[in-house]
């Protein structure tokens, strides 16, 4: 049955609703009240903005169309079925977009909260001083941060698909609320950022090789390379905590893995982070070889005493023990890994870790207790590196620590802010 004058005016109708309702959309930018230290840095808000206003223009044009066609005359030939599922389609694709809205407006509304909303700015800055890389080996998007509950963070990473379609314009972090403020915000935030630096530079896909290359050519210890394989997306994450921000890393993974034994000693092929009791261990050695110190294995005794081996069962225990035996070599495979992306760099070489030393860190924080205007002025990773030094020496009290990192994510959060006015005040003259 062809479409009556009543079916393509009710479907008119509707189409035309929608478009009144896809006009109620507005930018962030007239939404949003906030103090201009929580605003997003421009680089930010244009991809956002951008994006969005994309999705609404190509969706106009395609709701602008459908009510053309239905006003030709040329449905006539078609039933008011087919006419509905057109319509259907469209209907679709608006809630993708206000899905996608959405998405950047739960972000974006918390930067209205008091003191929240600039210390997230300030994770802003953090972030993107943890994925750059000097070399020009990528070009890092913008990353934002918001808070959500739970314990543990999660990114949707840049230029990956978005639900309704579209490539993400921006990285987004989501960050423990439970975290802020202290050092251990920065071990979930590193790790995040570094899935998207290790997206950039292609280094899980570089290493899959590398360990399936293994598991063909040692039979004996083929499962274990499996996992580590199985593993590899969340271990590269850790090495590049671990990298940024040395042992308050690892003090940070052991609060968020720190959970009822079962739990601990659980594993699954399916999930891909490591076995946590593990995942820890790992992160020792890890910081074991890129920073030589006691502090490492001090650190895991600490956590083989709270959650001893000999409680697990022997078939676990005695995997667990092949994979901590294989952990110095698959470490050392790991920093010393040289992908196509670093151009003959390995990664101990390509992050710079002679910089980030447990000596260095120390001096550091001997010489910011005198003068304490240098910190403002460093790196906001080197500082996060320094005051998680200070916490594992013992040097810093966590009550300490929380007034200060307030002080500094709100000093970053100004100061981003202040630059990137003076920028574009600079451009326009």
């Amino acid at each position: 049955m062809f479409i009556s004058d009543f079916a393509a005016w009710t479907l008119e109708q509707e189409a035309r609703a929608l478009l009144a309702r896809l006009g109620r959309v507005k930018p962030f930018a007239l939404l949003e009240p906030m103090v201009p230290a929580a605003a997003l840095l421009p680089g930010a808000q244009t991809a956002i903005e951008r994006f969005l206003m994309e999705g609404r223009v190509n969706l106009r044009k395609l709701v602008r169309g459908y009510i053309e066609w239905l006003r030709s005359g040329r449905p006539r030939g078609v039933s008011a079925a087919e006419a509905q599922h057109r319509f259907t389609i469209l209907r679709l694709k608006f809630n993708a977009v206000l899905t996608q809205f959405d998405m950047f407006y739960d972000v974006i509304s918390q930067r209205c909260e008091d003191e929240t909303g600039v210390w997230l700015s300030g994770l802003d800055v953090v972030s993107a001083d943890a994925v750059a890389l000097p070399g020009g080996y990528y070009e890092p998007p913008p990353i934002i941060c918001y808070l959500d509950r739970g314990i543990g963070a999660a990114i949707r990473r840049a230029r990956t698909r978005l639900p309704g379609g579209g490539s993400n314009p921006v990285a987004i972090i989501r960050v423990p609320r439970e975290r802020m403020v202290g050092s251990g915000v920065a071990s979930s935030l590193i790790h995040e950022v570094g899935h998207q630096a290790a997206a950039l530079l292609d280094l899980t896909a570089s290493l899959r090789q590398v360990l399936q290359s293994l598991q063909r050519g040692n039979a004996r210890d083929a499962d274990l390379w499996y996992l580590w394989e199985r593993w590899i997306a969340e271990i590269v994450a850790d090495l590049w905590s671990v990298a940024r921000v040395g042992i308050g890393s690892t003090q940070g993974l052991m609060a968020v893995v720190g959970l009822p034994r079962p739990f601990v000693f659980r594993l699954s092929v399916d999930d891909p982070h490591p076995v946590p009791w593990i995942r820890v261990q790992l992160s020792c050695a890890m910081g074991a070889e890129l920073y030589p110190h006691p502090q490492w294995a001090r650190l895991a005794q600490l956590w083989e005493s709270f959650y001893p081996v000999s409680t697990v069962e022997a078939d676990r225990r005695l995997l667990l023990a092949r994979l901590q035996a294989s952990i110095p070599a698959f470490v050392a495979l790991l920093v010393d890994h040289r992908p196509p992306s670093l151009r003959g760099l390995s990664l101990r070489e390509a992050l710079g870790v002679e910089k980030r030393q447990p000596a260095r860190l120390a001096a550091l924080y001997r010489s910011w207790c005198s003068t304490p205007g240098d910190a403002y002025r460093a790196a906001p990773t080197l500082v996060f590196a320094v005051i998680g030094q200070a916490r594992a020496d013992g040097l810093l009290s966590p009550e300490g620590e929380s007034h200060l990192l307030a002080k500094l994510l709100t000093h970053w959060a100004l100061k981003s802010t202040l630059d990137a006015a003076a920028s574009c005040a600079a451009s326009t003259t």
